[in-house]
């Protein structure tokens, strides 16, 4: 497949120049027709065989399997979610707090990396903890002084606000030696980048496939390091958190699989399957190139607007505007779609199947 191949099969991108791939990512026709097509086999095959819940397990195992072989994790330590703050949540709520314990999270988190820990700081009386950065880059030696006595630290493996790539594994080799746990926003990093969950070494990773993978809203996933799993105590429970339901007590599944809740609907992660052949048939050696050679026609022509780095790191390319919200609604008037950041600023995001002429129109109407 070629990034025309995939350009072809996104319905909202025919009319329309759009550069928020960082907010959530246009869908292809064919993976919201798994979906539809999953739907219909659910609600009208399998219930007329009196199988819903049977279909359902195995279509979620399935994309288990599917996602976990993509950021390189064992489907046994991988809990699907509904979204990357979904993730952060459970972990949030599972760890077993001692008031006055230090919670830590990086200036550039998103909300989804931010509000779990302010809530948990609040319930269980913690100390918050930030680590400042310059320019989307985290310092070593700030890193090891946030992290020394701090229970858990949460980072983005890429910057929404900046594009940066973070030193993921530097960090949490830091973070460990002070014997703090480190849980990564990576969601802004599938489908642009590759992901081996287990090179970083984090304790938990939380990501979702509506940005850059192309999928469905509603497909989050949650890699959690079993030794860590092991230490978590989920303050909710259901069916898909034991490995038998039906057995006296709440025995708890030993994995990352006791954080997972009740009935869902399994067609956003059926799509994400087909999502991510989408990505794969692409590969990422081509898309990141292409994404280089798009951000750096961006960069040249956006000159001493810009603010994220000047050499290519992601797709995700932040710049000055005089009116960033004014500035938004009028390039949507002109069908050019970017987005305003909450410090004041303006964000493009160029992903495999933009083109050339897509960067132009934005310099055009910039």
């Amino acid at each position: 497949m070629t990034p025309e191949d995939l350009r072809a099969e996104i319905p909202a991108i025919e009319d329309t120049v759009y550069l928020n791939t960082g907010a959530s990512g246009p869908s292809p026709r064919p993976v919201v027709e798994a979906a539809t097509d999953f739907l219909e086999r659910h609600e009208y095959d399998a219930h007329a065989a009196g199988e819903p819940y049977s279909m359902a397990y195995d279509e979620l195992g399935a994309a288990r399997e599917h996602v976990a072989a993509f950021v390189g994790a064992a489907p046994d330590d991988l809990a699907l979610t509904n979204s990357t703050a979904d993730g952060i949540s459970r972990v949030a709520a599972a760890i077993d707090w001692e008031p006055g314990e230090t919670v830590a999270y990086t200036d550039l988190e998103h909300p989804a990396g931010i509000l779990p820990w302010e809530r948990a700081a609040d319930v269980h009386d913690l100390d918050v903890r930030v680590l400042e950065t310059e320019a989307g880059r985290v310092e070593m030696d700030a890193v090891k002084e946030v992290v020394a006595d701090a229970r858990v630290l949460c980072l983005s493996s890429l910057s929404w606000n900046y594009g940066t790539r973070l030193p993921v594994s530097d960090v949490v080799d830091v973070a460990h030696d002070a014997g703090t746990r480190v849980i990564v926003d990576a969601v802004q990093s599938p489908g642009q980048h590759p992901v081996d969950v287990t090179e970083w070494g984090a304790d938990a990773v939380a990501a979702a496939g509506h940005k850059w993978l192309l999928g469905l809203w509603g497909a989050g996933f949650l890699h959690v390091d079993p030794d860590f799993a092991a230490t978590l105590e989920p303050r909710r429970a259901s069916y898909r958190s034991v490995d038998d339901p039906s057995a006296p007590g709440c025995e708890l599944s030993a994995g990352a699989h006791k954080l997972e809740i009740g009935t869902v609907s399994p067609a956003p992660h059926v799509a994400l399957a087909t999502a991510i052949d989408r990505i794969e048939a692409i590969g990422l050696d081509a898309i990141q190139s292409r994404i280089e050679r798009l951000t750096d026609r961006l960069k040249e022509g956006l000159g001493d607007r810009l603010l994220s780095p000047r050499e290519y790191e992601s797709g995700l390319v932040t710049f000055r505007a005089a009116d960033p919200e004014g500035l938004v609604e009028r390039l949507g008037e002109e069908g050019v779609v970017v987005r305003s950041l909450p410090d004041g600023t303006a964000r493009a995001s160029v992903h495999v199947f933009n083109t050339a002429a897509d960067v132009d129109r934005l310099l055009g109407a910039l």
